[in-house]
């Protein structure tokens, strides 16, 4: 991946969540612009775009991190921080920006800053950008027409959607595709558990979970604001917060905090909040929900299971999961057991499940089955043509 990157060649890469896709891109791009900057006189060349504020603070970090004894300058363009300060900082001349797409399209639009010299961009999280849901597309479609025509153009993602394919058809020069492992590969430092629990106990096997200290760190995700908001509600006796879009910038960003340091227990997210939370040796992840699309359940596992050490994902289960829950396991190859947790034996009347048939050998292998050839032992019945003249008397 860094060798392509190096030559200067768009890519299009996924890989899973925690394989180091960072790295990546940012240690080519310090050392393209390390090799022609001007102290005396910079000028802005890259570009990183990320989907969340999360996000933009961690890749910062990374860019302090790896590039600490270089003298490359880089800022955050991100919402959430004051416009001033963020324009002060441009004004001093800087190398490489971080940027969410909205606060920056709102810096371009009131001619604060200009983004044509711009030649190495990253689309980070592209495929989370790229949602239909999340409004970026004609966002992003903008700022790479903003930037130079002479660029390199990266997208980084778990999984590559048709959105993906779409944009890098419009905007990236024959781009080499690199597929670190397969969205569907299963991770084998990660161990899944299935919980089936009546709709009334979800609140209180969760609290069964966190104070049974099995756990010294949780992520729990669910699909919205206001489940967010719910469970926190049922929960706030415990040491644990909540994070989504509604929940102010600064209060998200201590609340991660904290969370990585281990001083939160748990920590209640949606799935673009979660996102930018990376933590080397987060022991679990819980889909209190389960997301609609298998690629944000990939995205959810990926939280945990990070730069080999070993994770656990539990997905609690009831009787309207089980059927989304089976095609989840069959796009990602997994066989996941359903287990009742001790104390919260059902009540609700479980539904009949179809029970999956196991192919042969030739059908995994996608040949036809040959039809059994007909019986041998027993002896057929001869005909013969029978002669017109047999019963004739003379």
């Amino acid at each position: 991946m860094i060798p392509i990157a190096l030559k200067g060649l768009d890519i299009v890469a996924a890989s899973k969540s925690g394989t180091g896709k960072t790295a990546a891109y940012i240690l080519p791009i310090l050392d393209k612009l390390n090799k022609t900057i001007n102290i005396k006189n910079r000028v802005l060349r890259g570009l990183i775009l990320v989907p969340t504020r999360e996000l933009a603070d961690q890749v910062s970090k990374s860019i302090s991190l790896y590039g600490e004894f270089l003298k490359i300058k880089h800022t955050k363009i991100q919402g959430g921080i004051s416009k001033s300060l963020q324009l002060e900082k441009l004004d001093t001349g800087i190398d490489l920006i971080v940027a969410t797409p909205g606060r920056l399209k709102s810096f371009i639009e009131d001619d604060k800053i200009d983004i044509s010299s711009i030649n190495i961009i990253v689309l980070d999280e592209a495929d989370t950008m790229l949602k239909e849901d999340m409004g970026f597309i004609d966002t992003v479609e903008f700022l790479l027409s903003q930037c130079s025509y002479k660029r390199q153009i990266m997208m980084f993602s778990a999984t590559i959607s048709q959105n993906i394919k779409k944009l890098a058809k419009e905007f990236l020069q024959n781009p080499v595709t690199v597929e670190v492992s397969n969205r569907r590969d299963t991770v084998t430092l990660i161990d899944h558990k299935a919980y089936k629990i009546d709709q009334r106990d979800k609140v209180k096997l969760i609290r069964k979970i966190i104070t049974s200290n099995e756990y010294k760190q949780i992520l729990i995700f669910v699909n919205t604001k206001q489940s967010a908001n719910e469970l926190y509600e049922n929960l706030k006796d415990l040491n644990i917060k909540v994070i989504h879009g509604d929940i102010e910038y600064q209060e998200r960003s201590k609340s991660i905090k904290n969370f990585k340091n281990g001083s939160l227990q748990a920590l209640i997210a949606t799935d673009i909040a979660g996102r930018g939370i990376d933590i080397k040796s987060l022991p679990c992840v819980i889909n209190y929900e389960l997301p609609e699309k298998t690629d944000d359940f990939t995205h959810r596992v990926g939280r945990t299971g990070r730069a080999n050490n070993r994770g656990e994902v539990v997905s609690i289960l009831t009787t309207l999961d089980y059927n989304h829950f089976t095609k989840i396991e069959r796009d990602l190859r997994l066989n996941i057991k359903r287990e009742v947790y001790e104390g919260f034996e059902l009540k609700d009347r479980q539904p009949r499940q179809k029970q999956m048939k196991k192919k042969s050998l030739s059908q995994k292998k996608g040949k036809k089955e040959k039809k059994p050839a007909p019986k041998t032992g027993a002896k057929s019945k001869k005909t013969t043509k029978r002669d017109p003249n047999r019963n004739f008397r003379r």
